[in-house]
């Protein structure tokens, strides 16, 4: 790894727009980074090339972490950085993600924490190693215990009571919040979240995220069983998107709501059958962790002061989502 107060080669180049493309990411398992070998600055800064992990918890399938990945990309783009994304919904797994980035000598680490407890200890070796570590969309409460210096995110309890505020705007009496990734704690806090700002009933259904038809198939027996669900409260777009379909099947006169977006989720709100998202911009969260990470090379700095990033939590709804639609369907919302 070059250390922490390498000096650079030169100062920022021109800061024009760079035609952006896809840079080819690693599998769950690692495998090979975006770029490799590929120096070419255009647009971008000339300094010096340097290597960043993001190791996430996302699922295969789950169209939000291809709106992070995408952010990072394009800052690892823009500041000469080869990005090695890797991910696994098992926390074990993904504790050693970040071990083998450790190991290869990475300059940078962003991670995220749904189960602080699991990752964090081995978050603590890169930062101890003297690596430049930030977090990223999960483990607000717990990332500076590991030492890390940023977080971007929301702050996943404030958005669920502001979700579950808007829910009883709307009279919501009896809230299904739908968890996908059970132990993940974020979620945990979104549907806690979502009951303390309703003030009416919620009640939790798992669902394997990873199993989408599977998901559908509990949504719709419950719905089918219980007919005063009146709201589903989806914690990701793939799970709204399945629930929607699961209230058709079931007969069923429940409205669905969600947290995060994606480019058919946008089309859903536009054509009514979701009726709001909770928008935390993944691409900006995977863009400033990046970006964190070249600036602590760059000229040592920490980014936020030793207090989190927000980046959320904003809504999006039939008012607004022509703002965004057009991002949202070119991956960067």
């Amino acid at each position: 790894m070059k250390n922490f107060t390498t000096a650079f080669k030169a100062t920022l180049g021109v800061a024009g727009v760079a035609a952006l493309g896809l840079l080819a990411g690693c599998s769950s398992t690692g495998g090979a980074p975006t770029s490799e070998g590929e120096s070419n600055t255009a647009g971008g800064v000339d300094t010096e090339r340097l290597v960043v992990s993001l190791i996430s918890h996302g699922a295969p399938g789950d169209t939000y972490w291809d709106l992070v990945q995408k952010g990072a990309e394009d800052a690892a783009r823009k500041s000469n950085i080869e990005l090695r994304y890797s991910s696994s919904p098992q926390a074990p797994e993904q504790a050693n993600l970040v071990q083998s980035a450790i190991d290869s000598g990475v300059d940078g680490i962003a991670v995220t924490l749904p189960n602080a407890k699991a990752i964090g200890p081995t978050a603590q070796k890169a930062v101890d190693a003297g690596i430049p570590t930030v977090g990223l969309n999960a483990g607000m409460d717990a990332y500076q215990e590991y030492g890390l210096t940023a977080f971007f995110g929301q702050e996943e309890r404030v958005a669920g009571t502001q979700a579950g505020a808007k829910l009883k705007e709307a009279g919501a009496k009896h809230t299904l919040c739908v968890i996908h990734e059970q132990g993940n704690s974020s979620q945990e806090d979104r549907c806690a979240g979502v009951k303390e700002g309703s003030g009416g009933e919620v009640e939790l259904l798992y669902v394997n995220g990873q199993d989408l038809t599977s998901a559908q198939a509990t949504l719709n027996a419950k719905l089918a069983q219980n007919s005063s669900i009146d709201w589903v409260m989806a914690l990701q777009a793939p799970v709204a998107l399945r629930a929607v379909d699961a209230i058709a099947d079931a007969g069923s006169k429940a409205k669905v709501a969600t947290f995060d977006t994606n480019a058919e989720l946008v089309d859903a709100i536009e054509n009514g059958t979701v009726a709001w998202a909770v928008d935390q911009q993944p691409y900006m969260q995977g863009y400033m962790a990046v970006d964190a990470l070249w600036l602590a090379h760059r000229n040592g700095s920490t980014v936020g002061g030793g207090r989190p990033v927000y980046t959320g939590p904003s809504f999006v709804d039939k008012d607004n989502v022509s703002a965004v639609a057009e991002a949202a369907k070119e991956g960067l919302r």
